[in-house]
């Protein structure tokens, strides 16, 4: 058998390392002359920024793979502290809590929602087994069983770092379908979560020189990676195989992967699935600026012990968050400096007939994402000592209902041995690609 490939994301790549390793004939074309797709680095003196993910999450299952690839030694792991999360309320930055101890004792959550918590773990199971219903929000089931003040002051501003997207919006049974595996066998959301930690926890970490280590290295590895090599197009033979036209001209596959984002995945399915293609230039991917601002630790008052914070959509703040970058892994930045990285825009920086936060001019994101850290963060500065600014005009695809109607159309491509393996199907997370990536290439070398 043998596989073409059409994207060197991390999904892309993840699927030619696996196919590789057990002998399954592949060619994977990127069209670029990079390869990571969203996943980039940049080491600019002393300091180093993430443009795309900021760090994996993964167990030792993952971390054994990583080890095959020879990564082990450049791993970095997140210091302890980066465990606390901030997130901005009554004018300040306050810590969310962690445990039921903070949470009970704690000031952050009203008595109201500290009751409806503790009545969905201790009688939800026995009196009020409720099943969520089809299409229902991440908003939706958090109102159901706990309050409006989670979905604002938690699961908001937790959605707007994961997805830069609105709670509103994103469907449960596609961001989380845990929490619904949980209400169905537990009767309760913090029961399922409390009987499945003597599991393997997960943990966060990056490499040493940047998230753009693991793409380049899986660069190194693979035998049969073509860059610059964009696919124009295919079509469908009448042996069933796939034929991929190039700049190198036409080459012949039994199977044919999608790793692409949505517009070129679409471009290359018009002509013969046009219906497909209709829906997955539907998929939304909301804008996203990133600023990295380096400052003298002593002019910043606000001692950063934490991952970072967050703004919840109801305090109409200009950014959705902060990244203390520095505080949560080494070698960011100067050991006198701390390193902040900003979010602006996604779905939380849409504003009535005016244009997105993240599609501002440079000098207005700039001047206030400095006005924001300074009055947040106590910084005595006139202005950050180093910063730079990156722009996605399509940040994260919104795994909401349209995406859902959009995956029978995309499982439909199967048995013509079409697949896609990207971060708009299935899991948006690097960790989701590469265990996409993984699971893909299993299935496929067993049908050899």
């Amino acid at each position: 058998m043998s596989v073409g490939i059409i994207g060197a994301g991390i999904s892309g790549l993840t699927l030619a390392w696996e196919l590789q390793q057990v002998g399954v004939d592949y060619q994977l074309f990127e069209a670029s002359g990079q390869v990571g797709g969203y996943i980039q680095s940049e080491r600019t003196g002393p300091y180093l920024r993430e443009l795309g993910p900021n760090s994996l999450l993964g167990d030792q299952k993952l971390l054994d793979w990583l080890d095959n690839l020879g990564l082990t030694d450049d791993l970095e792991f997140a210091k302890p502290v980066s465990k606390v999360r901030y997130i901005f309320r009554d004018g300040q930055y306050r810590v969310l809590p962690s445990g039921p101890p903070s949470l009970v004792f704690g000031s952050y959550f009203s008595w109201r929602t500290k009751w409806a918590v503790f009545y969905e773990l201790m009688f939800r199971e026995c009196s009020n087994r409720t099943i969520s219903p089809p299409g229902e929000t991440l908003a939706q089931f958090f109102r159901r069983r706990f309050s409006d003040e989670i979905v604002d002051y938690a699961l908001g501003p937790f959605v707007a770092g994961i997805y830069a997207g609105d709670p509103e919006q994103l469907l449960v049974s596609e961001t989380f379908p845990i929490l619904l595996q949980y209400e169905r066998d537990y009767g309760s959301v913090l029961r399922g979560l409390i009987k499945n930690q003597s599991g393997e926890r997960r943990q966060s970490f990056s490499f040493r020189e940047g998230m753009q280590t693991l793409p380049r290295m899986l660069k190194t590895k693979l035998t049969h990676l073509s860059l610059n090599t964009p696919v124009t197009a295919f079509e469908r033979l009448p042996t069933g195989q796939w034929q991929l036209t190039t700049s190198a001209g036409p080459s012949v596959f039994d199977t044919l992967v999608l790793a692409t984002a949505t517009e070129p995945a679409a471009r290359l399915l018009q002509s013969a699935y046009p219906t497909v293609a209709g829906a997955i230039r539907k998929i939304e991917y909301p804008p996203m600026t990133a600023v990295h601002s380096a400052y003298k630790r002593a002019d910043v008052k606000h001692a950063l012990n934490g991952f970072g914070g967050l703004n919840p959509a109801k305090e109409s703040r200009f950014c959705a968050g902060h990244i203390w970058s520095s505080s949560t892994f080494e070698t960011r930045c100067p050991a006198d400096e701390v390193l902040f990285t900003t979010f602006v825009g996604g779905k939380q920086g849409e504003r009535p007939d005016q244009p997105n936060n993240a599609q501002q001019s440079d000098d207005v994101i700039l001047g206030r994402v400095h006005a924001e850290l300074a009055a947040s963060f106590g910084i005595s500065a006139l202005a950050p000592v180093w910063r730079k600014l990156t722009r996605w005009e399509r940040a994260i695809p919104q795994y909401d209902a349209h995406l859902s109607t959009t995956k029978p159309l995309i499982a439909s491509l199967e048995p013509n041995n079409l697949f896609v393996c990207a971060n708009w199907y299935g899991g948006v997370s690097l960790s989701d690609c590469i265990r996409k990536g993984r699971e893909l290439g299993e299935r496929l070398a067993g049908r050899e």
